[in-house]
Formats: structure tokens, sequence, C-alpha cells
């Protein structure tokens, strides 16, 4: 008969508890185990932790562990070990520490250490079983590394996503402006083709019935009537000569080809002469009151954009005050400072109305009975802008306007 399994398991066991099967579980470990005494001797040392810190067999009985330890550390070392042989109990070495051994080359290498003591009639002893786990360490550098680069493509993508979006929310803040702005202009040209229409209509219409009449009055040598209508001729061509100036001007400004040219002028005499202009235009009784007060009257400034101002206050004033009413005219030159104020004694602005009242094409409720294209006020203050300049409105319904410029002459 064969033998029994189970006999012969158990004679396996017997085997590995004997002494020779424990000497060979000792010299063939692929861990490295030594065993050290309470002074730190080592007594016993198996094959693999020779091999690990490069000595011959048997060449490390007798030498104290701190040998296997690299110098920079042995003075910890034997502190350590000092602490441990107090209180001896089984442990991992190192725990969330980089331990290192030292071969007999002197060079260092990472290692994981277990402690056991144990005590026999010969004294007290420790245990120690020794795991080189270069390769760990290393793979755990690469991992790092890994994630470090991982971690700073993420950034870097992130960066450039963020770029990303950024552009595209400028792109799209750009379009919906774009967007705007067609829309505003074509609001614009609508508006411009209604006033256009309706503007032009009046004053041709009257000009040409007018043509009509004085020709029959200059048959009938009606002197009186043909002067009549030759002055309404004259206020139509003047009305018109103004709406294409005024959509001269916007066009201009909305292309950005008006520039600022400054020159030294006498406002004085400036004024003067855009007030001897606009007198064709002055009603039965009106009287246009210029004063200068205050500093020279020297000034650099741009003649041709303050000439345009000046003359859309002043026909504006004229245009909407009545006759025998003066339009107050003052100009000042105060802490380097150009003042020009216009006062009338006309219709005035509501204080809803005056919210709006330098928006294009704006008409004030009271004055839409009245020749105008609504462009002049907006002209107006896109020019004060040009000349880094304010604008100030004062004004009551029924008691008059008053529009204050202030332009400063550091230029």
């Amino acid at each position: 008969m064969g033998k029994s399994p189970n006999l012969d398991s158990n004679s396996s066991f017997r085997k590995m508890d004997s002494k020779s099967g424990l000497s060979a579980l000792f010299e063939h470990a692929t861990e490295g185990i030594l065993v050290a005494n309470s002074e730190g001797a080592i007594v016993k040392v198996n094959p693999a932790a020779e091999r690990l810190f490069g000595y011959e067999k048997d060449e490390l009985l007798g030498m104290k562990v701190d040998a296997l330890v690299p110098h920079r550390l042995a003075e910890k070392h034997v502190k350590n070990r000092e602490n441990y042989n107090k209180s001896p109990h089984a442990r991992t070495m190192g725990s969330g520490l980089d331990l290192f051994g030292q071969r007999k080359d002197g060079s260092e290498f990472p290692v994981e250490i277990s402690l056991s003591p144990f005590n026999n009639d010969q004294g007290k002893f420790v245990i120690a079983f020794i795991v080189d786990i270069t390769i760990r360490k290393e793979a755990e550098k690469k991992l790092r590394n890994y994630s470090w680069e991982l971690e700073k493509e993420v950034e870097q993508r992130t960066v450039i996503l963020s770029e990303a979006i950024a552009e595209l929310e400028k792109i799209k803040e750009e379009l919906n402006l774009a967007l705007a702005k067609e829309k505003e202009l074509n609001d614009l040209k609508s508006r411009f083709v209604s006033m256009v229409s309706h503007e032009f209509r009046t004053p041709l219409a009257t000009i040409l019935s007018s043509l009509s009449l004085v020709r029959k009055y200059q048959e009938n040598n009606d002197q009186e009537k043909q002067e009549k209508h030759m002055a309404r001729i004259k206020t139509s061509v003047n009305n018109l000569t103004d709406i294409l100036n005024d959509v001269l001007s916007l066009s201009k400004l909305e292309e950005g080809k008006v520039t600022v040219s400054v020159e030294e002028m006498d406002i004085t005499e400036f004024v003067n002469e855009v007030l001897q202009d606009v007198q064709s235009i002055v009603k039965k009784g009106q009287k246009l009151n210029y004063e200068h007060t205050q500093g020279g009257k020297l000034a650099s400034l741009d003649k041709k954009i303050l000439r345009h101002i000046l003359f859309n206050l002043v026909t504006n004033a004229i245009k909407f005050s009545p006759e025998d009413k003066p339009v107050i005219i003052h100009t000042s030159i105060i802490n380097n400072k150009f003042f020009l104020s216009i006062r009338d004694q006309g219709i005035g602005i509501s204080e809803e109305d005056q919210k709006h009242l330098f928006e294009s094409f704006f008409r004030g409720e009271n004055a839409v009975n009245i020749q105008g294209t609504g462009l002049g006020l907006n002209i107006v203050s896109r020019y004060v802008d040009l000349l880094e300049g304010t604008i100030q409105l004062e004004s009551k319904l029924d008691e008059g306007t008053k529009f204050t410029i202030h332009i400063p002459l550091n230029n």
C-alpha cells in the first residue's frame, strides 16, 4: 500500500520545524536577515544580507550594525538603537521615512527594515529583516515625476483653455458690439432717410412755390411781394445748407476723419466773425449780445471745430427764441481754460427731454414743428469731446436755455 498523503505532509512539517529546516529558511530567504545582540553586534547573517551589503561570507559577523548605516546617519542610528533596546518590540522601521543602507564600497541604497526582538539563555537579540527597495523608489520617483509633468501639462492646458475662453469671450463681445453698432447704423440710416425726406421736402416745396410767385409778381411789378418771397427762398436755402452741413459733420465724425489742429487765435475777433455770418437768420428785434471777460483774448484752439460749436449753438438759440428777445454770448479764459456760454430766452427744454438732448435725431416735444434735423447738439457734444472739454445745460420751459462749454488750453 502507498503512503497516506496526510502522513507525508506531517513528515514535511516536522522536517521544516526541525533545526535543519529552519536553517534552510534562513539560508535561502530572499530578504536580508541578520541577528544582533543588545550591544548592536551582528551574531548571525544570511547570504541574502551579505549580498545586499556586498560582504563576503561571515565577514559581517562581529561587526556593529552601525557599519551598515551611512556615516551621515550613524549618530542618529545609535540613539535610535539605544532607545529601541530600552523598550524592544516588533515593528516596521521608517514608516513614512526614507531609510538607507550602506554597502561595503560606501554606496547607499534605500531599504525597508522590520525588527523583531527575542530572548534566550544567551541574552537579548533583535532580528532585522532588510529589503532593498531601490526599484520601488525609482518607480515612485517616476510616478512623482509623471504626476508632476501631468499636473504641469494640465496646468498648461488649463491656461491655454482659459486663454481660449477669454479670446472667445472677447470675440463674442466684439461681435455683440459690432452687431449693436450695425443695428445702431441701420436705425441711424432709417431715421436719416426719414429726416431727409421730410426736412428736404418742406424747403424745396417752399423754394418752388416762391419762385413761381416771384415770377408772377415780377410780371405785375409788385416789388414788395417779390422781396418777401425771395426772403423765403433764402431762408429755405439756408435750412437746406444747415441740413447738409450737419450730415457732412456727422459723416466725418462717424468715420473718424475729424482731427484736432490747434492754432493761436483772437477769441473776440473769431466770435464776432461767426456772429456776423449768422446775422442773415436773426429774427425781427433779436440782438446778439457778446461780451468777453477775464483773461487775455488770445488762445490756442482748433478754429474749425470751435466754429462748428459756436455756429450751431447760436443758430439754435436764434431758432428757438421769439422775436425781440436777445441771445447772450459770453467768453472768458480762467485758469488755463476757455469758457463759452450761449443763453437765450426761448422755449426752453423740459427735464425729461434734457436726458436725451445730445442723442442723434432727438427733437424735444416742444420743437417738433420747428425746422431742424435733431443732429446739431449731438455733433456739438462730439466736437467738445474731441477738444477734451465739457458741456453743461441749464434750461426751463418757456424761460430759456443756457449752454456752457469748458475747453482746456493745455494743448
